[in-house]
C-alpha cells in the first residue's frame, strides 16, 4: 500500500504525532492501523502509548526516560526520526484482520427517544431507519471522547441527520447514535448531543475488566434489532 500525504510533527514535549492526509477513510486508516502494530511491537525506551484516530497515530513518551536511555540530548528529534523509521520499515499491508463485533440493539421508545424525530427529518418511518441502521457494517476508527466511545464510520448516507440543537445534559450508558456521517455508542452516562436510536444490551465499557473496552480501532461492528424482552433478559439484574 502507498502511504498518502504524510506529515509528522511535534505536539509538545511529550508527544509526537503522525498524520496521513485529511480524509477520512478505510484505506487511510489502515495505514493508521500497519504504523500503530509496528510501533507497539518496537517500542523504544521511554515509549508509553500510541493513540490511533481517523488519520493519525499520535506516539506519546517520556522525555527524560528518552535522553537517559536513549543517550540523546534533544527527546523530540529523536522520536521524530523514529517515526519516520517506523513508516519506513511498515508493511502497510500487514495489518491483522479485523476482530467483527455484533451489537444487540432494543431500538425505539424510551431506549431510542430520537427515533421517531429522526425517521421524519429524513422522511422515512423509525422502521425502514431501523432497516438501514442494521444492515450496515461500521469501521470503528478511533476510540475517544469518553472510556470505550467508538467513532464509526460507514454510516448509510440515507441516514446521515444533524446532531440536535441542544445537546442533552444526560445519556444513559449504551445508547446508539448517530450524527452527520458517524456512528456511536455512549458507553457511559455522559453528556451528549448524538441522535439518540436505541440502546444495546452489552456492555461497550467494564473498567475492572482485563480489556475494559470492547471495541478497539480497526474493529468492524454490526447492529441487530432486538425486541425489548430479549433486551431485558440479556439485561438482567444490571440497569
Amino acid at each position: 500500500m502507498e502511504i498518502t500525504d504524510m506529515q509528522i510533527q511535534s505536539l509538545g514535549e511529550m508527544a509526537v504525532q503522525l498524520s496521513f492526509g485529511s480524509t477520512i477513510s478505510p484505506q487511510i486508516h489502515q495505514q493508521v492501523r500497519a504504523v500503530g502494530e509496528y510501533i507497539e511491537a518496537h517500542p523504544f525506551a521511554g515509549y508509553e502509548e500510541c493513540v490511533l484516530s481517523y488519520t493519525a497515530v499520535t506516539i506519546l513518551y517520556d522525555p527524560f526516560v528518552v535522553r537517559k536511555r536513549e543517550n540523546t540530548e534533544n527527546a523530540i528529534q529523536f522520536v521524530m526520526d523514529y517515526a519516520k523509521q517506523a513508516v519506513q520499515h511498515t508493511d502497510m499491508d500487514s495489518v491483522p484482520k479485523a476482530d467483527e463485533v455484533t451489537i444487540p440493539v432494543c431500538y425505539g421508545g424510551d431506549y431510542g427517544p430520537d427515533l421517531e424525530e429522526v425517521a421524519q427529518t429524513l422522511q422515512m418511518t423509525p422502521e425502514e431507519v431501523v432497516r438501514i441502521h442494521t444492515s450496515g457494517t461500521y469501521l470503528v476508527y478511533m476510540i475517544g471522547f469518553c472510556p470505550g466511545y467508538p467513532y464509526m464510520g460507514g454510516l448509510d448516507k440515507r441516514l446521515w441527520v444533524s446532531r440536535r440543537k441542544t445537546p442533552r445534559l444526560v445519556i444513559p450508558a449504551r445508547s446508539v447514535a448517530i450524527a452527520g456521517q458517524q456512528a456511536g455508542v455512549y458507553p457511559i452516562e455522559t453528556p451528549g448531543g448524538w441522535q439518540l436510536l436505541g440502546r444495546s444490551a452489552v456492555d461497550l465499557f467494564t473498567p475492572d475488566a482485563d480489556t475494559p473496552s470492547l471495541l478497539k480501532a480497526g474493529d468492524i461492528v454490526r447492529f441487530k434489532a432486538i425486541p425489548k424482552e430479549e433486551y431485558k433478559k440479556i439485561r438482567g439484574d444490571r440497569s
